[in-house]
């Protein structure tokens, strides 16, 4: 055995210098997030889109659509918005509205020809491909954006196939039947329909997990959330929700599912690992009483009437209020509404880019 004696000064420093890192390492992972962007919001009655600076909360503008724009989309790069134009129940849309966002301008409109009613909307990632749904035609369009041609004209063989989600990598579709309850999948690379799933009563919100494996619907009708595998298309279980659950996002890091329920006027925090509500909470924006009743749920009286959601980062998510005029900044972190942010008249449709304007 050494007779040298111990010298404790190499474990301390190591110590102490561990000590000093960790909470470092734990700043870093609760960092704020980055608040710049744009929010892109479709107002249904109001025939525009609000593009709305993250960081101030303010309108920087409004750009016209065509009639009655439903769902917004927006490319992998930022760069592009694209708009669903409905329609209304007389003048059935069948276009896409294209938008330059960090020049705020639209750039083009894609005619879809005999397919009406474009609705539901998902871009395939790393591409200029977006998926879209058309109610009239009961379709899955694959549209290339930079083109403007329709690249897959897929038949869902269902009424109302509403919204559309994909797998991150691009192989499967999931289309969601209001009327139906079923989902609709689709092999995107040969176009094959292999099958339909049940959901339950009034499936519509929808969204694929990050990693892929998971594919979540909102039963509006049954106020539920389904949860299938992806691969092998069984159902994996079923959460109660909120009143009439609408729309639904995964926060980026798949930790989250934020539903929002039109009828209950709240936002659902869902725990995506563990399968359960965490969080409830009425979202209150002010109501105007000069609404059309007829327009704007008018069996959901004293709710804001939620409905579209986006999710940009994992701290925060971003709610439209159709009845209220309004958009919900609701914290993550914290389980808390943070403000409102004015919008258009009737906002539906909401989506996020990280680009600025000029």
């Amino acid at each position: 055995m050494s007779n040298r004696p111990f010298k404790p000064y190499p474990l301390i420093m190591a110590l102490l210098l561990t000590f000093l890192i960790m909470p470092f390492h734990e700043g870093v992972s609760q960092q704020k997030p980055n608040m710049e962007g744009t929010i892109i919001v479709g107002n249904k009655s109001g025939n525009t889109i609000s593009l709305i600076d993250r960081a101030t909360g303010k309108t920087i503008t409004q750009l016209p659509t065509g009639l009655q724009p439903h769902e917004v989309e927006v490319s992998d790069d930022g760069q592009l918005a694209v708009v669903a134009n409905y329609g209304d129940q007389e003048n059935p849309g069948n276009t896409l509205s294209v938008y330059n966002i960090r020049q705020a301008r639209q750039t083009k409109t894609i005619d879809l020809g005999a397919n009406t009613r474009p609705h539901g909307l998902d871009w395939i990632k790393g591409t200029s491909k977006l998926l879209v749904t058309t109610e009239g035609t009961q379709k899955l369009l694959l549209v290339d954006i930079k083109k403007g041609e329709i690249l897959k004209d897929l038949e869902t063989q269902q009424e109302l196939s509403h919204m559309v989600a994909a797998t991150p990598n691009g192989d499967r579709a999931f289309v969601s039947s209001i009327r139906t309850g079923n989902v609709t999948v689709f092999d995107l690379n040969s176009g094959e329909l292999l099958g339909q799933i049940y959901s339950g009563k009034g499936a519509e919100g929808i969204a694929v997990s990050p990693d892929g494996r998971e594919v979540w619907v909102t039963n509006r009708a049954e106020n539920t959330i389904t949860v299938f595998n992806t691969q092998n298309l069984q159902q994996i279980t079923q959460i109660a929700c909120g009143e009439f659950p609408i729309r639904a996002k995964f926060s980026p890091n798949g930790k989250y599912f934020v539903v929002s329920n039109a009828k209950s006027g709240e936002i659902a925090v869902v725990h995506a690992r563990d399968k359960k509500v965490i969080k409830k909470i009425k979202l209150r924006p002010p109501v105007p009483e000069n609404k059309d009743p007829q327009r704007y749920f008018s069996e959901f009286k004293g709710t804001s009437v939620p409905i579209g959601v986006v999710v940009p980062d994992n701290q925060t998510a971003y709610v439209s209020n159709t009845r209220s005029d309004v958009v919900t900044v609701f914290n993550l972190k914290k389980m808390k509404i943070a403000k409102h942010l004015p919008a258009g008249k009737e906002p539906d449709g909401i989506h996020f880019s990280p680009v600025t304007l000029e």
